[in-house]
């Protein structure tokens, strides 16, 4: 791991990510609920469904559908969101849709949808592999049957330096080349790369450097969300 970039603003080791707090059944009323959290950024995942399909003719007898709704809250950064779904919410609910219908059995469902809303009420970078994270865990906990779990980070280069889980200071970071963001998610059991974005410039070296210090941080939120499903209600670190 080589750059200039060789203290970060918070003082994390390259490698390192932020604080992390995961919970599950955060909200009796749904059929799964969840809160991801890394650092100042916190994501809360809820889970309807399996139900009926509206309208009929979006109904397959052979499998169900899985829809994401992502969206920030307007209090969740310092100047206010406008209410809605953006354009940006519509993309990032999208990328999330075809990373969980990996790891879901959409099979066991058919002429059903099973509905995921993400909610990002604080936001400090890194929102959309949060989501993801919070939605895993909230499908999980809502017992759709699940061939593995997905876990999600996002590294990124800062000053031609890789480091893991990219806070917003970094993100804002321009200074020589500037910074570089790649959100990536992989399933539990094989290892499939199910998400993989680049907001910026790297070389294909750099990436794949990026996408193993990637996968190893996955592992250690894999330990978490796991330990959070097997404890309900409690807060897990």
């Amino acid at each position: 791991m080589t750059g200039s970039y060789e203290k970060r603003f918070d003082g994390r080791a390259l490698d390192e990510c932020r604080p992390i707090r995961a919970q599950v059944g955060i909200v009796p009323s749904a059929d799964g609920s969840a809160m991801f959290e890394t650092g100042k950024t916190r994501a809360i995942a809820i889970v309807r469904g399996p139900r009926k399909l509206h309208p009929k003719h979006m109904e397959n007898p052979k499998k169900g559908i899985l829809r994401v709704t992502y969206q920030m809250m307007s209090f969740s950064v310092w100047d206010r969101i406008r209410p809605g779904l953006s354009r940006r919410g519509q993309e990032i609910s999208k990328v999330a849709e075809w990373a969980l219908s990996e790891v879901v059995d959409l099979e066991a469902f058919p002429n059903s949808v099973v509905d995921v809303f993400i909610q990002i009420p604080q936001a400090d970078a890194g929102t959309r592999v949060a989501g993801l994270n919070a939605a895993a865990m909230a499908l999980a906990h809502s017992g759709l049957p699940m061939k593995e779990m997905v876990s999600a980070i996002a590294t990124g280069k800062v000053d031609k330096t890789i480091v893991v889980d990219v806070d917003y200071d970094e993100e804002a970071y321009h200074e020589g080349e500037g910074s570089t963001d790649i959100p990536m998610a992989f399933t539990s059991l094989t290892k499939k790369i199910t998400l993989l974005q680049l907001d910026g410039k790297i070389a294909p070296k750099e990436l794949k450097e990026a996408i193993e210090l990637g996968k190893q941080a996955c592992e250690k939120i894999l330990e978490i969300q796991t330990k959070a499903l097997k404890n309900p209600g409690e807060i897990i670190k």
